[in-house]
């Protein structure tokens, strides 16, 4: 049994339990990778994966699919901590792809790329010959993601059947794949937003400025507070107005919405979660498209 301390928020078996999941990845695959979307849960892996292999050095490098319509606060913080953790960082271009002609721009008032990274995403995976991709995907977040095991199976083509699940008995892990195929491995499945939040206190992670309240120019959309950004289709009768907002989820700014807010420190983040009235991926435009928007992403190869 692991003893809390009763003045810790955060309960230390969850990072046991993630250091162990990254460890048997480490050990069971020839060629793992991290994918590094610049949010606060895969810095959490990144953060999680240094304790796991200290005192050496992350032994898998970071993979991020750049959009090309992130918000520019993340690219800059990636490349900081990617310089500062001397990590080996390994971008996949969905520009690149549209330019190739492997996938089409959108195009109308909701246009988004977020779709467009599964096939960026399984372009890199096959480049690299990963067999394991680790990424920071919870439970909690959505339906879809509740139904992956740890060690989730992709099949050749890097797609997903929820039927074909693997049951993980007793913590024990079975990383055993057919030629091509690969692996996705949810180190902080089991982990809940708050859990996030308190251990990035806890850590003292540091993390993107925009997950904090700030000025920022928006409009109104559908219920929902948008950026304005070249990267966003904005109507004419949409007005522009400055507000204190933040993110509370980060992908890209074509369909992540802001919430109103004040949070300008992480005691007050995890006041106003706890009093939040809609689900952490609710300003997700790309949640929305359908009831089993995700579910059908992740059958097609989505992480």
């Amino acid at each position: 049994m692991i003893l809390e301390d009763s003045n810790r928020s955060f309960p230390r078996q969850l990072e046991d339990e993630a250091i162990y999941i990254m460890r048997e990845v480490a050990a069971q695959f020839e060629k793992p990778v991290l994918l590094f979307s610049c949010g606060k849960d895969s810095i959490t892996l990144v953060r999680l994966a240094q304790k796991a292999f200290y005192p050496g050095k992350i032994p898998f490098p970071l993979l991020h699919v750049d959009t090309g319509h992130n918000f520019p606060e993340t690219i800059e913080f990636r490349d900081k901590l990617v310089a500062e953790l001397g990590l080996d960082l390994q971008i996949g271009s969905v520009q690149q792809s549209i330019d190739e002609g492997k996938v089409k721009e959108e195009t109308g008032k909701y246009a988004s790329r977020n779709s467009l990274q599964t096939v960026t995403l399984l372009e890199a995976i096959e480049n690299g010959k990963y067999d394991a991709c680790m990424g920071g995907a919870r439970r909690d977040e959505e339906k879809a993601r509740a139904k992956e095991r740890i060690f989730s199976v992709r099949d050749d083509f890097g797609q997903w059947d929820a039927k074909k699940q693997r049951p993980e008995m007793f913590d024990m892990l079975n990383g055993k794949i057919d030629m091509g195929e690969n692996v996705r491995v949810f180190p902080i499945s089991n982990w809940t937003e708050l859990d996030v939040w308190n251990y990035i206190k806890e850590e003292k992670i540091e993390i993107p400025s925009v997950y904090f309240a700030h000025k920022r120019r928006v409009f109104d959309r559908d219920g929902l507070i948008w950026s304005e950004s070249e990267f966003v289709n904005k109507s004419d009768d949409e007005e522009v107005y400055e507000d204190s907002v933040r993110f509370r989820t980060l992908g890209d700014m074509s369909c992540t919405a802001a919430v109103k807010s004040t949070a300008d420190n992480i005691d007050s983040i995890i006041d106003e979660i706890l009093s939040a009235e809609i689900s952490e991926r609710g300003a997700r435009i790309d949640d929305k498209r359908s009831e089993a928007a995700m579910e059908k992403r992740k059958q097609q190869g989505y992480f």
